[in-house]
């Protein structure tokens, strides 16, 4: 099954091209709000399973491009985010060792929302397309052997990055939990539509230029040992989401106006505008391409705006 909000926060399902409200079906799951509505469904999806799939299959819907496609986990108790976690197409001579970190769930916004870029001294701003797990049940201490079966869903996710930001150090608070600066969407893929985790494309499109291409067998610390890893240090519970992380050679400047996709093989296509109020620029180059051109620092330095080295 797609799972979607919509419009008002409804939740649906998608069929086609069609998606069907299923608000009147899941009325009676205790909730203040639809972040816990869509948490409190994946906790007792074995209940409403069967009556979600009829209603999916008979029910009348409205087309998907009449609606406004909302984040489907609109505040996630938790976002774990996996940290260096691709072996960069095979050139890393050994996995960096396993890390993580949290993002602040008030970063999510949805398909056709807006990244906005903070006034702050980052280096660059660049968006990591990303595979994203829905978790299931409860995970404390599971095992790589159990990982998968915790698992409820997958989705598009973007790790928002504001680089470099003084003081030196261990930043990745303001980095990375910035408003805006996690996308995902435009709905969850139930873990059963799903084949290989481990083998999906992932390709990020900049104003239609394909940046990002990789695959996530690439993956330094697979599916099942992020699982356990994560849940050795902390709990995770249905509707908490993990970053499994981004293959980096690929990531370039998001600057203003620009209209960002990120489409993981099965998963739908998320997209959402980029907005700074500085017009700051960078050159397009990818970490690649200039990492390839011989040229200095990790990736390329800005060349006009506010914070601009002269």
């Amino acid at each position: 099954m797609k799972i979607l909000y919509f419009d008002d926060f409804k939740l649906g399902v998608l069929r086609g091209d069609d998606v069907i409200d299923l608000s009147a079906a899941v009325s009676d799951i205790p909730h203040t709000g639809p972040h816990d509505l869509i948490s409190g469904l994946i906790a007792r999806f074995d209940d409403y399973r069967s009556a979600l799939e009829k209603l999916a299959e008979d029910g009348d819907g409205v087309p998907v491009t009449s609606v406004r496609i909302r984040p489907p986990l609109p505040k996630p108790g938790k976002i774990d985010c996996m940290a260096v976690n691709y072996m960069e197409d095979g050139t890393l001579s050994a996995p960096a060792p396993i890390n993580a970190f949290h993002k602040a769930p008030e970063a999510v916004i949805g398909c056709g929302d807006t990244m906005v870029l903070p006034d702050a001294p980052a280096t660059i701003f660049e968006g990591e397309a990303e595979l994203g797990l829905v978790i299931g049940k409860t995970a404390t201490n599971v095992s790589q052997a159990d990982a998968y079966d915790h698992i409820f869903g997958y989705v598009n996710f973007i790790d928002g990055s504001a680089r470099n930001l003084p003081p030196p150090g261990n930043t990745f608070f303001q980095v990375k939990s910035r408003d805006t600066f996690a996308p995902i969407g435009p709905y969850i893929v139930t873990a059963d539509e799903i084949e290989d985790p481990q083998n999906l494309q992932v390709r990020l499109w900049n104003n239609g230029t394909l940046m990002q291409d990789f695959n996530t067998d690439d993956m330094a610390h697979k599916i099942p040992r992020c699982i356990e890893w994560l849940s050795s240090i902390h709990t995770l519970s249905p509707g908490d989401l993990v970053a499994t992380g981004t293959n980096h050679r690929g990531l370039n400047s998001f600057m203003d106006g620009d209209k960002i996709e990120l489409e993981v093989e099965g998963l739908g296509r998320l997209n959402f505008d980029v907005q700074d109020d500085l017009k700051r620029t960078w050159a397009r180059d990818t970490r690649l391409q200039h990492h390839e051109k011989g040229l200095d620092g990790a990736h390329t330095s800005q060349l006009t705006g506010k914070y601009a080295e002269s």
